[in-house]
């Protein structure tokens, strides 16, 4: 019997195994990477932005990497700061893996480069599961989007080691209610650190650098609950340009069945009765939470 539940568990340790090495290599070489997730509009180019020129006034030699859907506007934006940016088109893929991550680094990440970050994909559904090789998993959201955001969101905001809230200057105008989404944060992930920022303004601007050269410097870095548990909970979900969605049928067969497995090609055998399949047309990408990741030392 085909089981999605296989599928995901093989994309994930593979992307671990990736990750688990790429951090190594990165340590090795005295980079520590950053890796910031958020929901689309959330301000996070905008603050990496500033943290970029506050890392160049002090010396702190970084790089930035960011990963759209398509165009390169947020690579010219972080390109103003003066430090060596790239940007990575992931033509409708909604986040990035390590394998990935690890073959645009090759040949371009400068050699001298402490501090490396990863502005993922706006989403907040399929790059949680996925580690970077990130030695800080930020998440961030601004106010405009709701105190109930942690809750909506339990993986993202469950594995975060950092959580930053933005656009604080017009929290009053919005009417964001600070002490109910530091509630929802800690209900999530129990002990996790909340930071305020108002980018524009300046404000909070330079945390974020702070926290990075903690984490490189090997000072403690906030371990979720979440990643102490084994998975215990799978779910697929298809990829499209705009949409991330759970895409499974069950069907009754009867008869010869032909289906792939993506490692031993295609076969038949006679099926009678439920059989519950994702659609051939859609790619199946795991998003289980993962044991490790992020959260696993090396």
């Amino acid at each position: 019997m085909c089981r999605e539940v296989d599928l995901q568990q093989a994309v994930l340790a593979k992307n671990d195994a990736t990750a688990h090495s790429l951090r190594a290599g990165l340590a090795a070489r005295g980079t520590t990477v950053v890796n910031l997730l958020s929901s689309p509009g959330s301000g996070k180019t905008e603050l990496l932005e500033r943290e970029l020129g506050r890392a160049r006034e002090r010396g702190v030699p970084v790089a930035a990497l960011t990963a759209d859907l398509a165009t390169e506007n947020d690579a010219v934006r972080l390109a103003r700061s003066g430090t060596p940016v790239k940007q990575v088109l992931t033509d409708g893929l909604c986040h990035l893996e390590a394998g990935m991550l690890g073959r645009h680094l090759d040949n371009w990440l400068p050699d001298e480069t402490r501090i490396l970050f990863v502005e993922n994909v706006g989403n907040l559904v399929c790059p949680a599961s996925y580690d970077l090789g990130e030695s800080l998993r930020v998440v961030l959201a601004s106010v405009t989007e709701g105190e109930d955001k942690p809750l909506k969101y339990p993986t993202a905001f469950g594995l975060a080691q950092l959580v930053v809230v933005t656009k604080t200057d017009i929290a009053e105008a919005v009417e964001f209610d600070e002490a109910a989404f530091r509630a929802h944060v800690q209900q999530v992930n129990p002990g996790v650190e909340v930071i305020l920022t108002a980018a524009r303004r300046g404000l909070g601007v330079g945390a974020l650098l702070d926290r990075a050269l903690a984490a490189a410097q090997g000072d403690p870095v906030h371990t979720p609950v979440m990643a102490r548990r084994q998975p215990s909970q799978e779910h697929a979900h298809n990829h499209r340009e705009n949409a991330v969605r759970s895409h499974t049928h069950t069907h009754t067969h009867t008869g010869t069945h032909t289906h792939t497995h993506p490692d031993i090609g295609t076969h038949e055998h006679p099926h009678t009765g439920p059989h519950t399949h994702a659609h051939p047309d859609e790619a199946l990408v795991a998003t289980a939470v993962p044991a490790s990741g992020a959260q696993r030392r090396s």
